[in-house]
């Protein structure tokens, strides 16, 4: 009897948590429309041959990487213009 009560104890308890794990935040109608522009003019403005879909801003240099799969491993490069440039925004100072 204890042990059957402790496994239905222990399974609610898993239950609940799970009930209350965070769920994914889904952007407004104008962030995703903001957002979808900015990913356009950003592969815009990308050179050729780059994962442009895996792009992200990273907050330590405010410049775009992507990520490059190679035959060992995943890194992430600084996503270029034609020049060669990184994109980067400027910053707000």
């Amino acid at each position: 009897m204890w042990v059957r009560s402790k496994t239905v104890m222990v399974m609610s308890s898993v239950l609940f948590t799970a009930g209350c794990a965070a769920s994914a935040i889904t952007p407004s109608g104008r962030e995703a429309a903001r957002d979808a522009e900015r990913a356009a003019a950003i592969a815009a403005l990308a050179a050729p041959g780059q994962n442009v879909a895996s792009a992200r801003l990273l907050p330590q240099d405010n410049c775009y990487w992507y990520e490059h799969t190679g035959p060992v491993e995943t890194t992430l490069l600084p996503l270029v213009n034609v020049d060669g440039q990184p994109i980067c925004l400027q910053s707000k100072t």
